[in-house]
């Protein structure tokens, strides 16, 4: 099974796709991971990256296909998952092409959706450490002190983007941004939305189900 999930921040695509990796054998293929371990490497690809991430710019859509092509041909994986990525209709016609080139093209697009209220209460609720970056949630993953780090102490704060209007006006440009992004799996005939609300292991289940009707786990 191949596929990528779309839907807002806050919409679970991470946790999904984990479970995906740990219970189904699918390589999970996050788009920030891989750039930050072509950049530790220093690889070509991680270089050129680099030279677009530390100035605060965003990297062009060819090399984000690039880099997610190269990884694509390194996973020894049957199925995968796409997190992250594609974020513009550029990058998923890129990724439709890498893919007819290796003769395994997409199931599925599925699209996480859920109401802005859920959205800002699930990304509100995040904290991250001052001293070492890490991440911790006041709902779902909670640290052991409250207000400290489990790993080194720290204090705990909440990111201006983490504060309610600000995440407000995320959603409101990822919206308009993703809007072409959806239309082109729309057109493909790939997109299936999913109900992204409640806890991940009943989004889990629904996703599940769906793939079971189209018979995309056996591919």
């Amino acid at each position: 099974m191949r596929i990528v999930l779309l839907g807002p921040p806050g919409a679970g695509k991470g946790s999904l796709a984990s479970r995906y990796q740990t219970r189904l054998g699918m390589a999970h293929l996050s788009t920030g991971d891989i750039f930050r371990q072509e950049i530790a490497r220093a690889s070509r690809l991680g270089r050129r990256v680099r030279r677009y991430v530390v100035n605060g710019r965003l990297v062009p859509d060819a090399l984000v296909v690039e880099v997610m092509a190269s990884r694509l041909r390194r996973t020894r994986h049957a199925g995968f998952v796409l997190d992250g990525f594609p974020r513009t209709a550029g990058q998923a016609a890129g990724l439709d092409r890498v893919l007819t080139r290796q003769a395994r093209p997409l199931d599925a697009a599925v699209y996480l959706s859920a109401p802005q209220p859920l959205l800002v209460r699930r990304l509100s609720g995040r904290r991250v450490c001052i001293r070492c970056g890490a991440n911790f949630h006041i709902r779902t993953m909670r640290p052991k002190r409250p207000g400290r780090c489990d790993r080194c102490g720290g204090r705990l704060v909440i990111r201006n983007d983490d504060q309610p209007r600000m995440i407000r006006k995320r959603l409101a440009v990822d919206r308009k941004a993703a809007a072409p992004l959806v239309a082109y799996y729309r057109r493909r005939g790939l997109l299936h939305r999913v109900n992204g609300a409640g806890n991940v292991e009943t989004v889990y289940r629904r996703t599940l189900a769906l793939f079971g009707r189209h018979r995309w786990l056996s591919a």
